[in-house]
């Protein structure tokens, strides 16, 4: 080194030399060639020391010789005027005291990064990167233009970093030192030729082959429509209404046992704010941690170094109406138990643990995290499930499902289809998770098995006839029993729609069996039409009937006024004309139906009058009654009076043949006072007897005659009245005195004709 400058100096030396000689000629000529050698001169000094640099480059300072030696061990830039590439720029315009025998100037373009660009910044000078760095740290330097701060050590000690760095470079124009940074563009590569190697020079290229595979140099944009999406989204999913996942790499590794970096920033305090991992530095201050990050990315634009994070765009988690989405969580803590000691199919955990979340998402749009766990959409509305081959509604949780095979008491084998209808409680729908995994899991690996040996075992007991004409019984025992079994899933059965069992073949037996069964039907049916049509015939006469009623309507009128009028004359009247009636009815039914009907509504009619007859009647009764009654006490009372009389004329009559001691002796007197009077032969040709009598001569039958007669009668009784006899024996000769005396009137009336008078 010592030697280069001396010879420099020698060279210099010797340069001043001449021109000083040449000086002193021209000077010594004494004309004008003196002032052209000076001028020459001074524009060769010029030249020599002069450097002009155009607006729209930079030049690189290259130091060919120094007198403060060389670069130190691992510098590639010089900062203290040592021999190499300097770290300040030149920029547009003249530049004095660069010797050309010095330094030599590098002229390069500025650094230019389009709208809507990404520059990514590679240093070839710095400190060495850490073991657990990847990306060389971010100092101020004026986005990578101050060369010398981004060597120089700031306050806290630390400097710009080689190799690839955090800090990126947004759209604009930038004065960098290609000596230093190599700058990488979609388009364009930012670096100084004569100092990369082909090595270096094939790992920019790689990096910038990469960057543009990733769509690194645009920024990330996450919006309802992506547009140039970094990653393809999955098959059947759509490209709009993505969010951002984000993969950090660089940084702290994760502990052992964590898939998922935590979230941070989010302590309030402003150095740690990154910005949506658009700071790395801030993210790394506040303890971001490499990997996949459980923050994700919404909706908007987003300049992120994708050196240091990776961005996959991923559709938003969709919770359709009808659904909820039960949260199984590979991260966070671990959470206590809530599903309950008796719950053993798994945990259930609160929000923010790891494990299935006790609270679902209800319907809407989630930016959530995909590898931090997944959403397991569960129908809170009735969905159908068919248990019928060939057949599956959209949701295809039934797809795997067929017909039940059934064997039949007397052996058929019909296939069974049938349709369930199933209801999830929303709040239930973490234990249906937790219990199966899915709902499709549930239906396959529990309630398919479930159903197929239910009806499996109904059919066993029963005939095909049975399972065909018991099906509303078969389906309401199955509904009762399938919603106990299904309430200790936490699922709800709310329908069981049983079809018609069939077999694979046309011609089978069940057919053979269904065409009996309809014939049969059919003779039930006709009976029931042959029924149907009887009643038809019978209304149909009813019909009849009511007509002729109709046109018969003025006969009915007058005998209903017929009837009335017979039934206001009275007992007699009504009598009669009852029997009018009874005549007209005869007659009516031998004639015409509607004659019948006629008496038949004139004696609806006429119940009023007629109740109205049997009242009177019934009044009439009742005083008939009561004058019978009064006769009939009358009669008494008038013949008690008859006997009083009659059994005081016997007393007298008595009295009187005791006075006279002999009966005989009675009847002879009254004979001889009969006697001396008569004026009529003693049994004369005609008798007049009468009932009236005077008191004088003791009443009735108290002629010659009958005093004969009682005479007769005492003498032939035997009997001579005497005083002291009792009284019933007196009656008892008073009647065997009667009794002769009638056959004493017999025998003379064989003779004569006797006349009997009331008067």
């Amino acid at each position: 080194m010592v030697l280069v400058l001396a010879v420099a100096a020698k060279i210099i030396v010797e340069t001043f030399g001449l021109i000083a000689s040449v000086v002193e000629v021209a000077f010594s000529s004494g004309n004008g060639l003196a002032f052209i050698i000076l001028v020459a001169i001074a524009l060769l000094l010029l030249s020599m020391c002069v450097r002009y640099i155009p607006h729209n480059r930079v030049g690189v300072v290259e130091k060919l010789w120094s007198s403060q030696g060389s670069l130190s061990e691992g510098q590639i830039i010089s900062l203290a005027g040592e021999a190499g590439y300097q770290a300040k720029l030149l920029r547009g315009g003249l530049h004095f005291g660069y010797w050309r025998w010095q330094y030599r100037i590098h002229k390069t373009r500025l650094v230019t990064i389009p709208q809507g660009e990404i520059g990514y910044v590679y240093a070839r000078d710095g400190e060495p990167l850490s073991p657990s760095q990847t990306l060389g740290r971010v100092v101020a330097c004026n986005n990578c233009q101050d060369a010398v701060a981004f060597l120089t050590p700031a306050n806290n000690g630390s400097r710009g970093q080689r190799g690839r760095q955090r800090a990126i470079l947004r759209e604009g124009v930038y004065a960098i030192n290609p000596a230093l940074f190599v700058v990488i563009t979609l388009s364009k590569v930012y670096a100084l030729a004569q100092v990369q190697e082909p090595h270096e020079r094939k790992a920019v290229s790689q990096w910038q082959d990469e960057l543009q595979s990733v769509n690194g140099f645009q920024p990330v944009i996450i919006s309802r429509r992506s547009a140039l999406p970094e990653s393809a989204p999955a098959e059947g999913t759509a490209a709009d209404d993505t969010i951002g996942i984000v993969t950090i790499h660089d940084g702290a590794s994760l502990a052992a046992g964590e898939l998922i970096a935590p979230p941070v920033g989010n302590d309030g305090k402003p150095d740690h704010d990154h910005n949506n991992f658009q700071d790395p530095e801030a993210f790394l201050a506040a303890g971001g941690r490499r990997g996949r990050q459980y923050q994700t990315l919404t909706d908007g634009t987003y300049f992120i170094n994708r050196w240091f994070a990776s961005v996959e765009t991923n559709p938003k988690t969709v919770v359709p109406i009808g659904y909820v989405g039960v949260v199984v969580s590979y991260y966070g803590r671990t959470g206590s138990d809530l599903s309950g000691a008796a719950f053993r199919h798994g945990e259930r955990v609160a929000e923010g643990e790891r494990g299935v979340w006790e609270r679902p998402l209800g319907p809407g749009k989630y930016a959530f995290n995909t590898y931090a766990g997944k959403i397991v959409l569960v129908p809170t509305t009735n969905f159908v499930l068919h248990w019928i081959t060939g057949r599956m509604e959209t949701h295809r949780y039934d797809e795997n499902l067929r017909s039940i095979d059934l064997v039949t008491r007397d052996a058929y084998e019909p296939s069974l289809p049938l349709s369930v209808v199933v209801h999830i409680d929303y709040q239930r729908a973490p234990s249906v998770i937790q219990r199966f995994g899915d709902v499709k899991k549930l239906i396959t690996q529990t309630l398919d098995p479930l159903l197929s040996a239910y009806f499996r075992d109904i059919a066993h007991r029963k005939t095909m006839l049975q399972l065909l004409h018991d099906r509303d019984v078969i389906q309401r025992e199955a509904l009762a029993e399938l919603r106990r079994r299904f309430h200790e899933f936490d699922i709800e059965c709310v329908d069981v729609l049983i079809g018609k069992p069939d077999t694979a073949e046309a011609d089978g037996k069940i057919e053979s069996l269904l065409e009996q069964l309809r014939m049969r039907q059919l003779s039930i049916e006709q009976l029931e039409t042959y029924e149907r049509q009887r009643e038809a015939n019978d209304k149909l006469r009813t019909l009849n009937e009511a007509k002729a009623q109709a046109e018969m309507q003025t006969q009915l009128t007058n005998a209903r006024l017929q009837v009335q009028i017979a039934e206001s004359k009275g007992d007699s009247e009504l009598a009669l004309a009852r029997r009018q009636n009874d005549r007209t009815i005869m007659q009516a039914q031998t004639e015409l139906t509607n004659t019948r009907l006629k008496v038949q509504m004139a004696e609806c009619e006429g119940d009023a009058e007629l109740a109205r007859a049997r009242r009177h009647a019934e009044q009439v009764r009742i005083l008939a009654e009561a004058e019978s009654q009064k006769t009939r006490l009358t009669g008494r009372g008038e013949a008690q009076r008859i006997l009083q009389q009659g059994m005081a004329e016997a007393s007298v009559l008595q009295r009187k043949i005791t006075s006279y001691g002999d009966p005989r002796l009675f009847a002879l007197t009254l004979a001889s006072g009969e006697l001396a009077h008569a004026t009529q032969p003693l049994v004369p040709e005609r008798l007049f007897t009468t009932s009236s009598g005077s008191a004088e001569n003791g009443g009735a039958g108290h002629g010659l005659v009958g005093t004969l007669l009682n005479l007769l009668v005492a003498e032939r009784s035997g009997f001579s009245l005497t005083p002291g006899v009792d009284q019933p024996e007196m009656k008892d000769i008073v009647e065997q005195l009667t009794r002769d005396s009638l056959n004493l009137l017999r025998e003379s009336m064989k003779n004569g004709e006797v006349v009997t008078s009331d008067e």
